[in-house]
């Protein structure tokens, strides 16, 4: 009589079986163990984020009820964050940083001339920087236009914004930077940066920056004693 079943495969010893269960034993025990020494604190890092930026995030809290009206779109920061430190350039081509900017309040803005919405918002961003705009605080609006240099400038020049400073990234690196840490998920993009570089607020699409809920909230911002917070 032919035996139409499949021949099975030998049985293995119980010894056998037991070897990768123990290997995996031990190095589920190693990577718990050094979780304990380094990976928890690690985590718990990651999960508050930059320890120097918690006051940013205090202020935050503390301007959120401004956050209505004309910026209701506004998010506050909930996490510390610092913001990396993007790179573009001047007007003259020379390198800049955000960085450059340490000890003033910075409203960072992406914008390009393909972007409706942005331009829109440019000429509110010019009355904001006119209102505003000084040693203690500045609008940073970079432009992301990646082919012809000369379009975003003649675009200012004849909307007659002339209060804000030009600078561009033709890579639009600092796009993707932003996004690298959840901050520009579309244009235009607007954070609201601390004088260390830390987040406070971040907007994702146009506003009117040159509102009095705009600049009653930058002011606010900017001196939360004198705005009576």
């Amino acid at each position: 009589m032919t035996n139409d079943m499949p021949e099975l495969p030998p049985s293995r010893p119980a010894a056998t079986r037991r070897i990768p269960i123990a290997i995996a034993a031990v190095l589920i025990g190693a990577v718990i163990g050094f979780a304990g020494v380094y990976g928890i604190g690690g985590l718990r890092r990651n999960a508050t984020g930059d320890a120097a930026c918690r006051g940013a995030v205090d202020l935050a809290h503390r301007i959120a009820p401004l956050a209505h009206g004309e910026v209701a779109a506004l998010t506050v920061a909930t996490t510390p964050l610092r913001l990396p430190d993007l790179a573009f350039e001047d007007a003259d081509g020379k390198p800049k940083k955000l960085s450059d900017w340490r000890g003033r309040t910075v409203l960072v803005n992406l914008w390009a001339t393909w972007c409706v919405p942005c331009r829109k918002e440019m000429p509110a961003l010019d009355g904001l920087q006119t209102r505003l705009g000084g040693e203690n605080f500045e609008v940073v609006a970079i432009n992301i236009d990646t082919r012809d240099s000369e379009k975003p400038k003649n675009f200012l020049r004849d909307a007659h914004l002339t209060r804000l400073g030009y600078f561009s990234d033709e890579k639009a690196k600092v796009f993707q930077d932003l996004k690298a840490v959840g901050r520009a998920l579309g244009m235009p993009t607007s954070v609201l940066v601390d004088a260390q570089g830390c987040e406070i607020a971040t907007i994702a699409g146009p506003a009117d920056w040159d509102s009095d809920d705009a600049i009653k909230l930058i002011k606010a911002a900017m001196n939360p004693v004198a705005a009576g917070l």
